[in-house]
């Protein structure tokens, strides 16, 4: 029990810290808002190594230099848009993590709402048809005719004799 409860500990101290940050102190930037906005611009930017990381969060050679190109554009007066234009422009739209809302684009972003919506209308459908075919089953609306009663009866009549022995 004592091994569960610092499992447990562990896992929401882990879960409660902030997030490890790849960048290094050598290039944090002397105006904070300036910082601030490179910071949030390479949250937006991936990783061409790792692919699923920030290049804030990310270690590799080349995330550092995406960070350092990132500042350089900045210091240069750069506004943001024009510094993902400009990475888009040299690297393609999959340096974004979030992609642009493009014709090219479309059925990446509505499939995911699509497959909700045709989920929920396939589960409303099959729970219809289950019910319609659970209601066509129920004992309680068959009804026997009279030979068909006298007949169930016999047979459990019969039946019952060969229970007690």
């Amino acid at each position: 029990m004592r091994k569960f409860i610092a499992y447990v500990f562990v896992a929401v101290m882990m879960a409660g810290s902030p997030a490890a940050h790849a960048v290094q102190p050598d290039e944090i930037m002397s105006d904070p808002a300036k910082e601030a906005r490179a910071r949030d611009l390479s949250r937006e930017l991936r990783c061409m190594v790792c692919q699923n990381q920030s290049i804030d969060d990310s270690d590799a050679p080349l995330a550092r230099d995406l960070r350092l190109l990132v500042r350089e554009r900045i210091a240069t007066g750069d506004s943001d848009s024009q510094v993902i234009d400009f990475l888009v422009a040299r690297y393609g739209e999959f340096v974004l993590l979030k992609p642009r809302f493009t014709p090219h684009t479309v059925l990446l972003w509505l499939l995911p709402p699509l497959a909700l919506i045709g989920g929920g209308v396939a589960l409303w459908v099959y729970n219809r048809r289950r019910t319609s075919a659970g209601a066509a089953a129920d004992p309680a609306l068959l009804h026997l005719t009279a030979e068909e009663e006298a007949r169930l009866e016999r047979l459990l009549a019969a039946e019952a004799p060969d229970k007690k022995a």
